[in-house]
């Protein structure tokens, strides 16, 4: 088989390796074209040498392309992977400090809360940007593999403003799904499991071993589990809340409840600082910045170590190789997908994107009716959904009066913040990230015309977070075994040391 496979911000390495090692690992896929494109010329060197080392290695006749232009890149793909990051760290620090001076301490914030709605201002137009250039010069038909976050207001803003098909994919289903299986003794393509919600706040509706079911018994099992118990109390109680376990890691699903870190003193007995992935605040910064700064540094050491075997044996969890597998050659494959809901989960509304099971073969991407979820846990989402709504319109429209109700909206920033800090928020976000945000450049002005005139002091002025670790130099990061690893890569089926 011979078609074109495009990765937009395929400098970053944690994904685009071992993407396309999984792409190429199918034996009809040998003779595929590749295509990257990055806006960081050092970076997409580095991943273009090991993985095209990857390729030689394996015997494959096929040479990446790289590119600078992203229309280039983009010209007679079929399929686009999409891994950028608009604003990089720079934009991310701003995403998660800003708030922190209004007592709204985050772990990772490019979700949902005020991080993740300010990411989706950079990255929606991005998207529709992305979006015309498919339309425009790749194959007709194109499909669009979402990774970028916020993943449902991106994939939203592409599906309803791009006119591209588009699937958004995530690894957060399969990682609670592993953790699930550990808990409860059970090896992990055993337990047979049904997942329904929006992502990253997705919820196990079903979870059977051998036509048990193993649901009652998960939160004791769970809490058997010493390190479990300790890491997870914000994923274990709201199965106490709500009856059911959600998708996302403890840290994440904390900062988009309007509970767990509402107050600053009470943060730390619901978080584990074992992992970033926990609860530390602005842990996912810290360690994107940590990865950044080691990138260069462990990059000889990568080129020494022996290449990828492409093999079906080392494919990873991830979805996005074995969709393409299935469209292209017919195989069947299952697995949770963000996709326009058009009635799939009854209880949530008809435009919204939820994360659902559903089957690929040569016939295109199918999804099954859900029906409803149990009524607490829709109820729970359905604010994260008028959220996402309302960020995606702002972020389309460029239109602050959107932007501002979906920041009154948020459950944690709501939960904090009374109406004029969240306005003051808001404006001091706008006038920091300006330059990623060209559709607010009329607004932009007039919020640094109101910062100057009604500027009130936040009250968590110089405020770090209730349990921010330091941001670790090459030198500490090289006396740390492990220090280096990366959850994305766990999740990935990449191991490092």
């Amino acid at each position: 088989m011979s078609f074109k496979i495009c990765f937009i911000g395929a400098g970053s390495v944690g994904f685009t390796r071992k993407l396309l090692a999984d792409l190429l690992a199918v034996p009809e896929f040998s003779g595929t074209e590749v295509a990257f494109m990055d806006i960081n010329r050092d970076n997409l060197d580095m991943v273009y040498q090991l993985c095209q080392r990857d390729i030689e290695h394996n015997g494959l006749d096929i040479r990446i392309k790289c590119h600078m232009d992203r229309r280039e890149a983009l010209s007679g793909a079929r399929y686009v992977f999409n891994v950028a990051r608009i604003g990089g760290l720079e934009a991310f620090a701003h995403d998660v400090n800003i708030p922190l001076k209004y007592g709204v301490d985050q772990c990772v914030g490019d979700t949902l809360c005020a991080g993740g709605i300010f990411y989706a201002q950079r990255v929606v137009p991005f998207m529709l940007d992305l979006c015309r250039d498919i339309r425009e010069v790749a194959e007709p038909g194109c499909m669009l593999l979402n990774y970028s976050n916020p993943n449902a207001m991106a994939t939203w803003a592409a599906i309803k403003y791009g006119g591209v098909p588009t699937i958004g994919l995530c690894h957060g289903v399969q990682g609670g799904h592993a953790l699930m299986a550990r808990a409860l003794g059970v090896p992990y393509e055993d337990l047979d499991i049904v997942c329904a919600g929006i992502n990253h706040q997705t919820w196990y509706i079903k979870a059977d071993y051998k036509g048990q079911d193993m649901l009652p018994r998960l939160k004791q099992a769970m809490l058997a589990d010493e390190e479990i118990a300790r890491q997870e109390k914000v994923r274990i109680d709201m199965i106490d809340r709500f009856g059911y376990f959600s998708t996302e890691s403890n840290g994440h699903l904390s900062e988009y409840l309007p509970w767990y870190r509402k107050c600053i003193e009470d943060i730390p007995k619901w978080i584990s600082l074992d992992e970033w992935i926990h609860g530390e605040t602005g842990g996912y910064l810290r360690e994107c910045t940590e990865r950044r700064n080691w990138f260069e540094e462990d990059f000889p050491r990568w080129l020494a170590e022996p290449p990828y075997e492409y093999k079906p044996e080392n494919r990873s969890l991830e979805h996005g190789s074995r969709i393409i597998e299935s469209l292209e050659t017919g195989c069947i494959y299952r697995g949770h997908f963000n996709v326009m809901n058009n009635g799939c989960i009854k209880n949530l509304p008809e435009e919204c994107v939820v994360e659902v099971p559903g089957y690929v073969d040569a016939t295109g991407v199918n999804i099954p009716v859900i029906g409803d979820l149990p009524l607490g846990c829709a109820a729970v989402i359905s604010q994260s959904i008028w959220v996402q709504r309302l960020g995606m319109e702002a972020a389309a429209a460029g239109d602050i009066a959107l932007l501002r109700q979906a920041m009154m909206l948020d459950p944690l920033v709501g939960a904090v913040c009374d109406p004029n800090e969240i306005w003051q928020m808001t404006d001091e976000m706008l006038v920091a990230l300006a330059e990623w945000m060209p559709q607010y450049a009329d607004e932009v002005g007039r919020a640094k015309q109101r910062l100057k005139d009604h500027y009130v002091k936040p009250r968590y002025e110089g405020f770090e977070g209730a349990a921010r670790l330091k941001v670790k130099s090459v030198d500490e990061l090289k006396s740390a075994k492990g220090a280096t690893i990366h959850v994305e890569d766990k999740a990935l089926g990449v191991k490092k040391e």
